[in-house]
């Protein structure tokens, strides 16, 4: 997430009691897959598309489902996650298309039970929290952590789940330790899972299959998104499409499978030389062919 998607989501919701609005980036495409063979289904995290989703929502779904991709993850744009529908409305027309919403980013602090029960409605599996920002103090970290067992326990109630997505920020130390060890070991595995953003673990130069393999079970989504071979200064311009960068994505992604990941989502932030849908449409091309 680079500056002008912090001041997207800044735009959109504000902040309260310390939470920002998150803009989006579920789902499971290991099902159905064999050892060394292509993915069956994979999802893309609409954030991807932000710039041309909100001019026409149901004419670039439809392009995404010719891409080949099955799931989708949402994000809370200016007409909600279900972008101008109700969410049955949204769910029927994913259906005409074969694909399914498997998750949203959601601006945790608005109606929260209202959005947890609608997306449980329709088969929804998880509402993310996209960002909370670097903290002055660990402390902060730990007071979120709580937070988020709250969250946790409104998506049990509603059959769904709850989790939050990293950026480096919550691998870099705070007072001798790491904001995302703090939140995970400060929630509740019953209430509270995480999405793993891989490009900002590898930014933060941190190891991904330590992570996986250190908190198994608690990763249970990911974004995919590689990183540029000569990254420059601004850190949210150096996502590239997959498989130009540096990520090793068939030794990632079999290591995350072994650990309990379920859900793998496409998010690409930047677009050199290329187009948003281009791009979307080239990393789905690299995602079939990938072996694991």
């Amino acid at each position: 997430m680079d500056h002008s998607r912090r001041k997207f989501i800044k735009i959109s919701g504000g902040v309260t009691t310390g939470f920002a609005l998150g803009s989006l980036a579920g789902l499971s495409f290991f099902d159905g897959c064999e050892n060394k063979t292509g993915f069956k289904e994979f999802g893309l995290q609409l954030y991807t598309l932000r710039d041309d989703l909100p001019k026409d929502p149901k004419g670039v779904l439809k392009q995404v489902a010719s891409f080949g991709y099955k799931q989708i993850e949402s994000y809370e744009g200016a007409n909600g996650m279900f972008w101008g529908m109700s969410n049955i409305e949204f769910k029927k027309y994913m259906d005409e298309l074969g694909m399914t919403i498997i998750a949203s980013h959601t601006d945790i602090n608005k109606d929260f039970e209202k959005k947890a029960a609608e997306a449980a409605a329709i088969g929804m599996k998880y509402l993310i929290c996209p960002w909370l920002g670097p903290q002055k103090s660990i402390d902060d970290f730990k007071r979120y952590a709580d937070e988020f067992n709250k969250r946790g326990e409104i998506c049990k109630k509603n059959g769904i789940r709850f989790a939050y997505h990293n950026h480096d920020y919550s691998l870099k130390p705070i007072d001798g330790q790491i904001p995302l060890d703090v939140m995970m070991k400060g929630t509740d595995p019953l209430l509270v899972d995480f999405e793993m953003d891989m490009y900002w673990v590898v930014t933060a130069g941190e190891d991904v299959e330590a992570w996986l393999k250190k908190y198994k079970n608690r990763f249970r989504l990911c974004h995919i998104k590689d990183r540029s071979k000569t990254p420059g200064p601004n850190n949210g311009q150096n996502s590239v499409d997959l498989g130009t960068g540096t990520i090793n994505w068939a030794t990632i992604l079999k290591t995350a499978k072994e650990n309990g990941m379920e859900y793998f989502i496409v998010e690409q932030e930047y677009y050199a030389g290329t187009t948003p849908l281009k791009a979307v449409k080239v990393d789905a091309e690299y995602m079939r062919g990938l072996r694991i």
